[in-house]
Parts: C-alpha cells; structure tokens; sequence
C-alpha cells in the first residue's frame, strides 16, 4: 500500500518517524533506522553531534542512505533557544525541515511551552523553515499552531519516553479534525500496538525514539513498528465495523432450514 505522506515540500513513503537518542552507539541507530523502513530520523542538535567533522558524527552513518536527518530543538527552553539553535544549525548544515520542540516542564513531564512554541513557529516559518511542532494533545493549540504555520503537527500520545501510549484518545481525534495539516503522534509510544491505534485514529504518522532504542532487540522492535504503522493506516482507510452493545450473527438467520 504505497501512500504518500506530505509535509510542506517534502515527500514521504514510510509513515513512522524515528528517533536517534537512547541507542547503545551510531551503529545501532542506522541498523535499527533501516529495519524501521523510515525515511526521517530526528536529531537533539543539542545533543548529538551533526555539524563537527572532527567527532564521531551521526550524518557519516547515513551518508550512504536515503534517510533525512530532522533536526529538533530538543533542550531548548524559550522561543529564542529554539530559534537561535536552528538558524545556526541552518548555517552549518543547510537542513531546514524541522522539528520544533520548547519544553516548559524539564524536571517531570517534558510537557511542550505551547506559548514559546507557537511564538518561534511565527519567527521560523518566516525564515523558509519547514516546521513539525510538537505540542500537547491540544486541538486549539494544534489549530493555533497551523495558523502559524507549521506544516505538521506533533501531539503527545503521553509524556516523553513513558511508553505509556495514546492517554486520550478522543483529543488526538479532536486535533485530526481540527487542522489540514498532517498529524504525526509523538511520544509515549511503548509498543506496536500503540503506534497501530494512532493511525487507525486517523494519525498520518507516528514518531517513536526510545520504544525502540531501549527495547531487549532493537532491530525486531523497529521491524514491529513498521508493520504496526503500516496495518494501523490500512485498517483506518478500510474503515472499521460500528461497536453495538449486543452480538451480531456472522450469518443471516433468514432462510434458515427449519427442522
């Protein structure tokens, strides 16, 4: 089922996004992106090296790849952080598909600054930034942050790293019907079946990091989430039975042989 996911310009075939933190080494990270099928893989450029050529860095692990690097502004605080990071990060290696991400709450949820998040949309789409916010499981903020242009929206499914999965699953619903944009599920996946739930909820993706880097088998985990992914958006565009409180019969009663 080949279906492509559009953000701004740019076009994908997977709809699972990954993460690079939490892996043993680089080696690992690119094993494990590959087996994934994903086609974008985010980068804390706080974090993690991309831009000095005289340290191990993440960008010669992929060089021979068809995955893109997605930049996120993972340990910035205010809207100024967040910009300022990306502008120089712009600089030295000329990506300008983003991941915006300004955390308002460092010590235990790594809930999103909404406010500071939406006010570094305004600046940085103005500078030909490609923007993917990750925000709460807000509609009117995911509506707020359209309007300032971001090209997809990234709603937690629960905090950070939990691998507690899709808390609410009415909001991420809300939020669907609330912008055009796409909508990417992120954070708190734990499992394939979470990430299967997002796009049967009508989710254009799914964004997970450390469901696979910290899983027993990195490699099979990221293979899961592929296949997860991929049933998730078939069974949404199949279009699923209505629940009733009562049982069904698999067959018609009428016309039954009478004895």
């Amino acid at each position: 089922m080949s279906e492509v996911l559009k953000i701004g310009k740019y076009e994908f075939n997977s709809r699972l996004i990954v993460g690079s933190g939490k892996y043993i080494d680089f080696q690992t990270t690119k094993d494990a992106t590959l087996a994934s099928g994903s086609e974008l893989i985010t980068v804390a450029i706080r974090r993690v090296n991309i831009t000095n050529p005289n340290e191990e860095n993440l960008l010669d692990y992929f060089k021979d790849t068809n995955i893109k690097l997605l930049p996120n502004s993972a340990g910035c605080f205010t809207a100024n952080e967040a910009i300022t990071t990306f502008r120089l990060m712009k600089e030295a290696t000329g990506i300008d598909l983003i991941k915006l991400e300004v955390i308002g709450d460092a010590k235990k949820t790594l809930y999103p600054d909404v406010i500071d998040t939406i006010k570094a949309c305004e600046t940085l789409k103005k500078e030909g930034f490609t923007i993917m916010a990750y925000t709460n499981d807000d509609p009117i903020i995911a509506k707020r942050l359209e309007d300032a242009g971001a090209d997809a929206i990234m709603p937690l499914a629960s905090p950070i790293g939990s691998g507690l999965g899709i808390q609410n699953r009415y909001n991420i619903a809300f939020i669907k019907d609330s912008v055009k944009v796409p909508v990417i599920v992120d954070a708190g996946v734990g499992c394939p079946s979470d990430s299967s739930i997002a796009m049967e909820l009508g989710a254009d993706g799914v964004l997970t990091n450390t469901a696979i880097a910290q899983a027993k088998n990195p490699i099979l985990m990221a293979q899961a989430m592929k296949y997860a992914v991929m049933a998730g958006r078939m069974g949404y565009k199949a279009g699923r039975i209505p629940k009733k409180p009562y049982a069904t019969a698999s067959s018609p009663i009428d016309g039954l042989i009478q004895f």
